[in-house]
């Protein structure tokens, strides 16, 4: 079941937007389940989203599906295919979304959306689960880096910039981690080659990180959601098993 929320933020008021967010929860029971985070890709809140978000509700646990992107308002249905060809209409809505976050901003959402959900009386939040797709990602392993104490597994399919040379790259968070990680990387990604997969596990490990890195052959940028181009339905329910796996055995 999926409901429409508006998350209280800080910064509202002085952006002049709401803090747009849905939660899915299992269409049988009364909870409370485990909560989780579901972090959205680059192309933003849609149907492909939705649908994820409940999937993983039906897999027995109460879903955050937040827009990354609330800042910047409203806005139309983002078509990736036209974006990456070059239309500039849509060019410039992906640049005014993606202008509208930054890391920093991204951990600030984050804090508060784990307090929102320790208060929600159908979600068991003491400790959470974070996915993220993409960008999303990326999202949810600095996530796991930056609130320790309250993640305890966390997912990144087809993210990228993970282990680069700047100086916030997420890779230096791995001394804070304690969650359980599943990194999954897109084939003939150069957001996230061999180097960076070597790089990020390399760092998980020597800081005792429980953690599965590895670059998934023939799964390309954005192979999970089913909207996307280069949906992979095999590899799409290879990330079912696998991250659902990763949730119950540490959240349930």
């Amino acid at each position: 079941m999926k409901t429409d929320v508006t998350i209280p933020m800080p910064d509202a008021a002085e952006v002049g937007q709401t803090g747009r967010a849905f939660v899915f929860t299992p269409d049988s029971g009364d909870g409370p389940w485990p909560a989780t985070i579901l972090y959205m890709d680059a192309p933003a809140i849609r149907p492909a989203m939705f649908e994820m978000g409940e999937r993983l509700a039906e897999a027995g646990y109460y879903v955050l599906l937040p827009d990354v992107f609330w800042r910047a308002g409203p806005y139309p249905p983002l078509d990736i295919v036209k974006a990456r060809a070059g239309d500039p209409e849509m060019g410039a809505l992906f640049a005014k979304l993606r202008a509208s976050t930054n890391a920093n901003l991204q951990m600030q959402d984050t804090a508060v959306y784990l307090d929102w959900l320790a208060k929600q009386p159908k979600a068991k939040a003491g400790k959470v689960g974070v996915t993220g797709y993409c960008m999303g990602g990326g999202i949810a392993f600095r996530a796991a880096g930056t609130f320790p104490d309250r993640i305890a597994a966390a997912a990144s399919f087809h993210g990228g910039n993970l282990a680069t040379d700047a100086e916030d790259s997420p890779h230096l968070l791995a001394n804070r981690i304690e969650a359980k990680l599943l990194i999954a990387g897109a084939d003939e990604d150069r957001s996230f080659d061999e180097a960076q997969c070597e790089r990020l596990a390399g760092a998980l490990k020597g800081a005792g990180v429980e953690a599965e890195v590895s670059i998934w052959k023939g799964a390309k940028h954005g192979w999970v959601p089913t909207d996307m181009p280069v949906y992979n339905p095999e590899a799409a329910e290879r990330h079912w098993r696998e991250l659902v796996a990763l949730f119950d055995g540490v959240l349930k």
